[in-house]
């Protein structure tokens, strides 16, 4: 029998640790959602999931009703819960303008709706990296 993996989250560096652990290997055909939530007691559920086929760019209003959706989970799974969010795509490199795009539309969409979170990260096909709020904050104004 394997033990789950189960860190102590805490830190921007617990939560990337956790993210390479978790999706790998690298290496993405689309571009994609990666939802996590952590529990009150800075541990991961056991459950990851995986929004695939998303656009190019980051659509404010469909993004509301995913917001609906994790508020729904958070109140039933933790109340206590923050959610670890992850936009993984094709290629190498930096962030790029869609995946800033992205990372703002996240974190606007979770501050609209009162939902707890932690730094948003990307995956590309050789690494993994924080796109703290500083790094998206001209694209959370316009989402």
């Amino acid at each position: 029998m394997t033990t789950p993996f189960a860190p102590v989250i805490r830190t921007q560096a617990d939560l990337e640790d956790a993210w390479r652990h978790l999706i790998r290997p690298l290496g993405f055909h689309r571009r994609s959602l990666w939802l996590l939530l952590i529990g009150g007691d800075d541990r991961p559920t056991p459950v990851i999931t995986e929004v695939t086929d998303l656009p190019e760019l980051f659509d404010a209003e469909a993004a509301d009703g995913l917001a609906h959706t994790l508020l729904h989970l958070t109140r039933d799974v933790d109340a206590a819960g923050r959610w670890a969010l992850l936009c993984s795509r094709p290629g190498v490199g930096g962030p790029s303008d869609a995946d800033r795009g992205w990372a703002g539309g996240l974190y606007a969409m979770c501050r609209r709706h009162g939902l707890a979170h932690d730094v948003i990260h990307l995956a590309t096909d050789t690494e993994v990296l924080p796109i703290p709020l500083d790094d998206a904050t001209d694209y959370v104004r316009a989402s």
